[in-house]
Protein backbone atom coordinates (compact mmCIF):
# COMPACT_ATOMS: atom_id res chain seq x y z
CA UNK A 1 0.00 0.00 0.00
CA UNK A 2 1.33 3.44 -0.80
CA UNK A 3 0.75 6.82 0.77
CA UNK A 4 1.24 10.32 -0.51
CA UNK A 5 3.34 13.05 1.04
CA UNK A 6 1.26 15.78 2.72
CA UNK A 7 3.74 18.41 1.50
CA UNK A 8 4.32 17.54 -2.18
CA UNK A 9 1.83 14.70 -2.87
CA UNK A 10 4.57 12.29 -4.03
CA UNK A 11 3.65 8.60 -3.84
CA UNK A 12 5.75 6.40 -1.56
CA UNK A 13 5.55 3.15 0.42
CA UNK A 14 3.74 3.40 3.75
CA UNK A 15 6.95 2.48 5.60
CA UNK A 16 8.95 5.41 4.20
CA UNK A 17 10.61 7.59 6.82
CA UNK A 18 11.29 10.46 4.38
CA UNK A 19 9.53 11.64 1.26
CA UNK A 20 11.51 10.75 -1.90
CA UNK A 21 10.14 13.88 -3.60
CA UNK A 22 10.81 16.66 -1.10
CA UNK A 23 12.90 14.90 1.56
CA UNK A 24 10.74 15.91 4.52
CA UNK A 25 10.32 13.45 7.39
CA UNK A 26 7.04 11.56 7.49
CA UNK A 27 6.90 11.40 11.28
CA UNK A 28 6.98 14.63 13.19
CA UNK A 29 9.45 13.97 16.00
CA UNK A 30 8.89 16.20 19.01
CA UNK A 31 11.20 19.19 19.08
CA UNK A 32 12.83 20.61 22.17
CA UNK A 33 10.97 23.71 23.28
CA UNK A 34 11.40 24.03 27.03
CA UNK A 35 13.82 25.90 29.21
CA UNK A 36 16.48 24.22 31.29
CA UNK A 37 18.24 26.31 33.89
CA UNK A 38 18.83 29.77 32.47
CA UNK A 39 18.90 28.59 28.83
CA UNK A 40 16.36 27.31 26.34
CA UNK A 41 16.91 23.60 25.58
CA UNK A 42 17.81 24.38 21.99
CA UNK A 43 20.54 26.85 22.96
CA UNK A 44 21.97 24.47 25.57
CA UNK A 45 22.00 21.65 22.99
CA UNK A 46 23.79 23.86 20.47
CA UNK A 47 26.29 25.14 23.05
CA UNK A 48 27.21 21.51 23.74
CA UNK A 49 28.85 21.42 20.30
CA UNK A 50 31.44 23.94 21.49
CA UNK A 51 32.90 20.96 23.45
CA UNK A 52 33.77 22.55 26.82
CA UNK A 53 30.11 23.35 27.60
CA UNK A 54 29.29 19.70 26.80
CA UNK A 55 31.48 18.55 29.67
CA UNK A 56 30.01 21.21 31.96
CA UNK A 57 26.44 20.26 31.00
CA UNK A 58 27.11 16.62 31.91
CA UNK A 59 28.38 17.63 35.36
CA UNK A 60 26.04 20.47 36.41
CA UNK A 61 22.40 20.31 37.53
CA UNK A 62 19.83 20.78 35.95
CA UNK A 63 21.47 20.26 32.55
CA UNK A 64 22.62 16.74 33.34
CA UNK A 65 18.99 15.69 33.95
CA UNK A 66 17.70 16.83 30.53
CA UNK A 67 17.82 14.07 27.87
CA UNK A 68 18.05 16.54 24.94
CA UNK A 69 21.06 18.35 26.42
CA UNK A 70 22.68 15.09 27.54
CA UNK A 71 22.26 13.58 24.05
CA UNK A 72 23.89 16.55 22.32
CA UNK A 73 26.64 16.72 24.96
CA UNK A 74 27.55 13.07 24.51
CA UNK A 75 27.35 13.28 20.72
CA UNK A 76 29.56 16.39 20.80
CA UNK A 77 32.23 14.71 22.90
CA UNK A 78 32.16 11.59 20.72
CA UNK A 79 32.32 13.73 17.57
CA UNK A 80 35.36 15.66 18.83
CA UNK A 81 37.19 12.43 19.76
CA UNK A 82 36.36 10.96 16.34
CA UNK A 83 37.47 14.13 14.54
CA UNK A 84 40.79 14.13 16.42
CA UNK A 85 41.38 10.47 15.54
CA UNK A 86 40.48 11.04 11.88
CA UNK A 87 42.67 14.16 11.82
CA UNK A 88 45.60 12.21 13.23
CA UNK A 89 45.14 9.46 10.64
CA UNK A 90 44.93 12.04 7.84
CA UNK A 91 48.13 13.71 9.05
CA UNK A 92 49.93 10.36 9.07
CA UNK A 93 48.70 9.55 5.55
CA UNK A 94 49.68 13.07 4.50
CA UNK A 95 53.19 12.58 5.86
CA UNK A 96 53.49 9.33 3.93
CA UNK A 97 52.17 10.98 0.76
CA UNK A 98 54.65 13.84 1.09
CA UNK A 99 57.44 11.38 0.32
CA UNK A 100 56.33 11.60 -3.33
CA UNK A 101 58.05 14.63 -4.88
CA UNK A 102 55.74 17.61 -5.63
CA UNK A 103 52.59 15.57 -6.26
CA UNK A 104 52.73 14.07 -2.76
CA UNK A 105 52.66 17.48 -1.08
CA UNK A 106 49.76 18.53 -3.28
CA UNK A 107 47.80 15.34 -2.51
CA UNK A 108 48.57 15.72 1.19
CA UNK A 109 47.31 19.31 1.21
CA UNK A 110 44.19 18.32 -0.74
CA UNK A 111 43.44 15.42 1.63
CA UNK A 112 43.84 17.58 4.75
CA UNK A 113 41.68 20.32 3.22
CA UNK A 114 38.83 18.04 2.14
CA UNK A 115 38.70 16.12 5.43
CA UNK A 116 38.95 19.36 7.42
CA UNK A 117 36.09 20.87 5.44
CA UNK A 118 33.98 17.73 5.92
CA UNK A 119 34.56 17.79 9.69
CA UNK A 120 33.60 21.47 9.82
CA UNK A 121 30.42 20.99 7.76
CA UNK A 122 29.27 18.05 9.90
CA UNK A 123 29.94 20.07 13.07
CA UNK A 124 27.94 22.97 11.63
CA UNK A 125 25.01 20.71 10.71
CA UNK A 126 24.98 19.26 14.24
CA UNK A 127 25.00 22.75 15.75
CA UNK A 128 22.16 24.01 13.52
CA UNK A 129 20.03 20.90 14.08
CA UNK A 130 20.40 21.33 17.85
CA UNK A 131 19.36 24.98 17.52
CA UNK A 132 16.28 23.83 15.61
CA UNK A 133 15.40 21.54 18.50
CA UNK A 134 16.04 18.33 16.59
CA UNK A 135 17.78 15.25 17.90
CA UNK A 136 19.88 14.72 14.76
CA UNK A 137 21.89 11.52 15.12
CA UNK A 138 25.14 10.63 13.41
CA UNK A 139 25.24 6.98 12.33
CA UNK A 140 27.16 5.17 15.04
CA UNK A 141 27.93 8.04 17.37
CA UNK A 142 24.29 9.11 17.60
CA UNK A 143 23.19 5.66 18.72
CA UNK A 144 25.92 5.57 21.37
CA UNK A 145 25.04 9.09 22.51
CA UNK A 146 21.36 8.19 22.70
CA UNK A 147 22.17 5.15 24.81
CA UNK A 148 24.32 7.26 27.17
CA UNK A 149 21.74 10.05 27.38
CA UNK A 150 19.04 7.56 28.34
CA UNK A 151 21.05 6.30 31.31
CA UNK A 152 20.37 9.02 33.88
Amino acid sequence: MSISCPHCAAQMPDTAAYCPGCGRPMSNAPRAQGTIGALPETVAGALAYLFVPAIVFLLVDPYNKNRFVRFHSYQSIMWVVTAVLVGTAVRIVGAILSIIPFLGHLLSYLLVSVVGLAVFVIWLVLLVKALQGERFKLSVLGDLAEKQAGAV
